[in-house]
Parts: structure tokens; C-alpha cells; sequence
């Protein structure tokens, strides 16, 4: 897959690449690892929460949410919204909204995603949390004794936690690596690439060094040629990071004893070795680089690309291991686009005569009625066929949400977040290796609507 480009970057400017782990440096099989999340999240609604233990019988179905979506706590509701926050698909439970009804309750209101009722799942451990809110909705309005909706996302969001705090989920994952953990030998040749370049390489990851070690030693150790670990491939690795706070607040590291995985307190400058906590800005001050020399690749639009924006500007990256299925819809769906895209410009067509004819009128030509019945009849026929393409068009794609990146005509919220904050962003890390680590990457001009309408006299 290409690299697709936002904004100018130069990698022979760079002289650290850091990597998130999850998802990123390590890809997951979703459906497998999220079904994993999914029936353990409900085990612990159960046992802690003491949710009825008729939802055990609840099974993952992935389709149910995409990366991007915003749960609405008040109502119930899963949306999806554009680019400027309007909500333009929503479900309750398993239904989709009507129109009519979403209008009603949002109306032309901008969703504020700052207030506490508007919770974003914007990573790909959130899928989990989106399908099972969306399940658990369902039952309560099927007359299952459940909480209020608030409280419901509150409980599910601290039972995916747990299981990743606690270590039962890595547990899991680290009993049957093959069954959960995709092994992609290009990436290790990415890393030993940029080594051979002179680039400083780091990690930092959420997960524990516990975890972090068993999953690079299955993940990475098998594919190298020059060096003999993946603990030699990289300078500094930080785990227990705690991002999106590592690159907001300053924080202590922790020295960690690759031999024991024991931790000591750490006053020197943190220049190479491994380390848990800490923040970003002592990285800065120790390497002697600037937020342009750093670039940052990861998975969480917030915690990996939004959050570094703000508050260091390292240059960024985004891996969206979902835009493969994206990019399929796109090429498969064309055709139906290109009869779409004709049709909505026969209808502009006649909607501009319309307009000329109410011009004229105003100015005294006398309307032909005959004319304008031809007119709209025409208009209606074509808003028929150009309906029934889009839910041809849509069949293509996610088949609740449709393409995750567009809300309808519009982008979605998450295109213009990724749009905004991501320099790059790619299917995978191994997709840089098409790519010298020198590259120049420059974003295509983007034509404007008023530079769109222009044509040659």
C-alpha cells in the first residue's frame, strides 16, 4: 500500500522514529482479538458489576462498530458524525435511527465531544466496547433489567480496562500468539532499514515490559538478519508510558533491568536502555532534538496523534490497519460512484434551469408551467435512481456504517481528525519499506471549489 500524505515530511530530517506497539509496530487479528475483548469484557460485567447472566449468551458480531463512532450516553445512542460534528447515522441498539426521530433529538445541533455525555472510540481496542454498548442497549430496551445508559458505557468501559490492566487479557493472548498476532517480516526489515540509516529508533507503549517482551520476541525476533534481538533494534523502548499524558505532562523514569525486568529509580539522562513512565519533553532535552527531528508513529488518533499535536508537535504518523477494507470498498464501488457522480450532475442541470426559469419570472417572463412540471418530474425520477445506487454503493462497505472515513456526502469526524493532526498515515509499518528513508513525502494540491468551478475560456 502507498503512503498517503497530509502534509510535507522529510525523513532525512529525522533522526528519531519512536513507535506505539499495539497495533502498530505488532498487528492483531481484529475479529479474534476483539472477540477475546468482547467475551471477557462480559465475564467481568457479570462477576463484578453483577450484570444479569443472561448476556452471557451475547456473541461478538465486529460489523456492529466502526473505528471513529461516538456513544451518546444520554440517549443511548452509537453516532456517526461528519466532519463539522453533526450527527449523520446513529443506532439505538441494534436499529438503526430514523431520520425523522435523530433529527428530533439533534436536530442541526455540533456535538461537543468535551462534554461527558459523548464518549469517542477511536482506537482499535475500542471496537469492543461500541459493539457490546450497542448489544447491551438492545436488551434493556427488550425489557432486560439493565442500568441507565450512563452507567452502562461507564461499567463496559471499566471492564475492558480491567482485563487489560490486570494482565488477564495479555495472559490470553500470550498462550496462543499465532491465534491473535500477525507476524509481518517486512516490518523488521523496515526497522533494520532505518538502523542501517543512522535513524535512532524507540518504543513507547502502554502495555507492561513483561508483555512487551514476549510479544516482540514472537513478533520481531524471528525476522531479523543484522541485528540479534529487537532489544538491539531500538535505543530507547518506554513502557507503562501512560499516553496520552506521556507527551502532556512531565513525569519520572524508571529504569528497567532487561535481565530481571526489576525497576530502579533513574536521575541521569534518559539517551538509550529501557524505562517505564517518563515524558516526552525529557526525551527532547536528552537527545538534544527538536519536536521536527522526532516522528511518531502509532495507531490511537488521540492518544498517538492529536495529543502530540497539541502539546509537543512531533511530526506524526498514523497506522489504520481498517483503511485496507476501506480502500477495497472504494475500488470494487467505483463504477457504481462514476453513474452516481452523472447523474447528480444531470440533476444540477436542471436544477440551474429551474433557477434560471425563477430568475426570469422575477423579471417579468411569463413561466411555462409545462416546462417546470418536466423539470421536477425528471428531478424526482433521478433522485429514485441515484437512491437506489447509494444503497448499492453502500453494500460495499461496513454493512451498518458504511465507509468509515465518509458520513454520508461528507468526511467523517475521524477523516478530519487524521486529516488535521496526521502528517502521514499508512495501512501498516511495513508499508515503508517502498520507501527510502530519505523520502521527501509531499501532499497532493488540493483543489478548492472555487478553483474546481474555473475553467479555460
Amino acid at each position: 500500500m502507498p503512503i498517503f500524505v497530509n502534509r510535507t515530511l522529510n525523513l532525512k530530517r529525522i533522526k528519531l522514529i519512536g513507535f506505539d506497539m499495539d497495533y502498530t509496530l505488532v498487528s492483531y487479528y481484529t475479529r479474534e482479538f476483539e472477540k477475546l475483548t468482547h467475551s471477557m469484557a462480559v465475564r467481568k460485567l457479570i462477576d463484578r458489576h453483577g450484570y444479569p447472566g443472561e448476556i452471557s449468551s451475547l456473541t461478538f458480531d465486529g460489523d456492529r462498530a466502526v473505528l471513529g463512532l461516538v456513544i451518546d450516553r444520554r440517549n443511548g445512542f452509537l453516532l456517526q458524525l461528519s466532519r463539522y460534528y453533526k450527527v449523520k447515522t446513529s443506532y439505538f441498539g441494534l436499529q438503526q435511527v430514523e431520520f425523522r426521530e435523530q433529527n428530533r433529538i439533534y436536530g442541526n445541533m455540533t456535538v461537543d465531544l468535551r462534554h461527558p455525555d459523548f464518549i469517542s472510540l477511536d482506537t482499535s481496542f475500542a471496537i469492543s466496547h461500541g459493539v457490546l454498548f450497542s448489544q447491551l442497549v438492545q436488551l434493556k430496551k427488550e425489557g432486560t433489567p439493565l442500568p441507565d445508559y450512563g452507567r452502562m458505557e461507564e461499567d463496559i468501559r471499566d471492564a475492558v480496562d480491567i482485563i487489560h490492566r490486570d494482565g488477564s487479557l495479555k495472559r490470553k493472548l500470550k498462550a496462543d500468539f499465532p491465534r491473535y498476532v500477525i507476524q509481518d517480516e517486512v516490518t523488521a526489515k523496515v526497522l533494520e532499514r532505518y538502523r542501517a540509516y543512522g535513524k535512532k529508533l524507540m518504543i513507547i507503549t502502554n502495555s507492561d515490559y513483561e508483555y512487551t517482551k514476549a510479544l516482540l520476541d514472537y513478533s520481531i525476533n524471528p525476522f531479523l538478519k543484522h541485528c540479534g534481538s529487537w532489544e538491539e533494534v531500538f535505543d530507547l523502548v518506554i513502557t507503562l508510558a501512560d499516553k496520552p499524558l506521556f507527551f502532556e505532562r512531565k513525569s519520572r523514569f524508571l529504569r528497567i533491568d532487561p535481565a530481571t525486568g526489576l525497576m530502579s529509580n533513574h536521575e541521569a539522562p534518559v539517551t538509550a536502555g529501557m524505562f517505564q513512565g517518563g515524558c516526552s519533553r525529557t526525551i527532547e532535552a536528552d537527545l538534544g532534538l527538536t519536536g521536527s527531528e522526532i516522528l511518531y508513529i502509532g495507531d490511537h488518533i488521540y492518544g498517538d496523534v492529536v495529543s502530540i499535536k497539541r502539546s509537543c508537535n512531533w511530526r506524526t504518523a498514523l497506522v489504520l490497519k481498517d483503511l485496507e477494507e476501506e480502500i477495497a470498498g472504494i475500488r470494487r464501488s467505483k463504477p457504481v460512484q462514476q453513474q452516481i457522480d452523472l447523474l447528480m450532475g444531470r440533476k444540477e442541470q436542471l436544477e440551474r434551469r429551474i433557477n434560471e426559469i425563477d430568475i426570469l419570472a422575477y423579471e417579468g417572463t411569463r413561466k411555462n408551467p409545462r416546462e417546470l412540471d418536466e423539470l421536477f418530474q425528471e428531478i424526482d425520477r433521478l433522485n429514485e435512481e441515484i437512491s437506489s445506487l447509494l444503497g448499492t454503493y453502500v453494500q460495499y462497505f461496513n454493512p451498518y456504517w458504511g465507509p468509515m472515513l465518509r458520513a454520508g456526502f461528507e468526511e467523517s469526524l475521524y477523516a478530519e481528525q487524521i486529516e488535521k493532526y496526521a502528517c502521514i498515515y499508512m495501512t501498516r509499518v511495513s508499508d515503508l519499506y517502498s520507501y527510502s528513508p530519505r523520502t521527501y513525502f509531499r501532499p497532493q494540491r488540493r483543489i478548492l471549489p472555487h478553483e474546481s468551478q474555473i475553467t479555460d475560456a
